[in-house]
This record gives structure tokens, sequence and C-alpha cells, in this order.
């Protein structure tokens, strides 16, 4: 378990190719950096999630989004100014290199979550494969302990980062077309919120 304090520790382990649980500004989420395959192949283990199920990058910021996708649309980018940081991942399309280590194909769930330490973070390692701390289909955890429960002698998982309880609700998931936008799973941003910003 690393302390608030410890980011050091976390990103020394991140950078070393080791699963780390982190608190996001919804729920406790499992990551690995993109950079390192192996260690994405290790998260899909540890969640025994299907590698078909792509998983979603966290980024530092719409700088990092751009270097990574293929192209960005004004409605996109009108999108991420308006409600990143947040509970928003956004479908972008990206190169199938990058979509393959993530379980995708030509596109990338992204986010930038609205919490200041986690995007220190983030600055410091590069993009984060990331998805909630549970095993696949179950209840995503809201504290550090739960999640040390929920993956007691799971070898994938090399450490948490604990920074107290979190209580968000899960990100709204969505893709920009040329028509609109297609909502592909509700959360914390209402329908509403989100067609408001188009």
């Amino acid at each position: 378990m690393f302390s608030p304090e410890e980011s050091n520790g976390v990103v020394a382990a991140l950078t070393a190719g080791m699963v780390v649980a982190l608190p996001t500004d919804t729920v406790y989420g499992v990551g690995a950096l993109v950079a390192i395959p192996s260690a994405v192949r290790q998260l899909f283990t540890l969640k025994r999630r299907p590698e078909t199920v792509a998983l979603p990058v966290l980024v530092a910021d719409i700088a990092d989004v751009r270097r990574l996708a293929m192209s960005l649309s004004e409605r996109e980018i009108r999108m991420m100014e308006a409600l990143w940081p947040g509970p928003l991942t956004m479908v972008i399309s990206t190169s199938n290199a990058l979509a393959s280590i993530v379980g995708g194909v030509d596109e990338v769930g992204f986010r930038i979550p609205n919490s200041p330490a986690l995007r220190e973070l983030l600055r410091r390692t590069g993009p984060v494969a990331m998805t909630s701390a549970n095993e696949h289909g179950e209840a995503p955890c809201n504290t550090a302990e739960q999640v040390a429960a929920v993956f007691a002698g799971r070898q994938e998982l090399r450490g948490v980062w604990n920074r107290g309880e979190r209580r968000g609700e899960v990100s709204t998931v969505l893709r920009v077309t040329d028509d609109g936008v297609e909502i592909l799973r509700e959360g914390a941003l209402s329908r509403e919120t989100v067609l408001s910003v188009l």
C-alpha cells in the first residue's frame, strides 16, 4: 500500500512495468503504462477481462490526446475543452498499433481525470491504460482497502495508492459523430449535459 505522499513510489512501480491501483475522481482504478504492452496484458489478466473489451486510457491533458489521435474534429475538441477534466471518456480514432495494446482496433477511449494529484502523476509517467478496480463485471471499489481485499493474493497487482475514499459515479463514455454524439455508456455526465456542448 502506497501512502498519499508516496507518489514517487507509484511512478517507479508504473515505469517498471507493474500494475498499480490508483484513485481517480470517480472510483479506484487499476492501471498500467500504455508504453509497456506487457504490463497492459497483466492488467487484462488481473481483471479477468476479455482482451476484446478495450481498456480506456487516462492522460494528463489535451496535448496528450492530440499526440495520440489520428485527427481531431472541431466537435471533439469542443467537447474536450468543455467537459475535461472530468468523468467523461471520449472514444477517438488512433493508430491500430496503439489501439491494439489496449484491446481495440482503430480507436481508444481517452479521459482526463478531475484529480490534480492523478494528473500530476500522469505528467510524470505518460498515458496509463486504466479501468475500474474490480474483477470484470463486478462493482468498482471505492476505497484502497476494498481494492486490496478484492485482489488479495493476486501477483499482478503490485500496489495500491491510498488517497482515501472515492464516491463518484463511473464516467460517461461517448463517441462524437458527424451527426452528433453516440452515448456508449451513461455515467456521471448526463446526456443533456453532453448534448448542450454541441
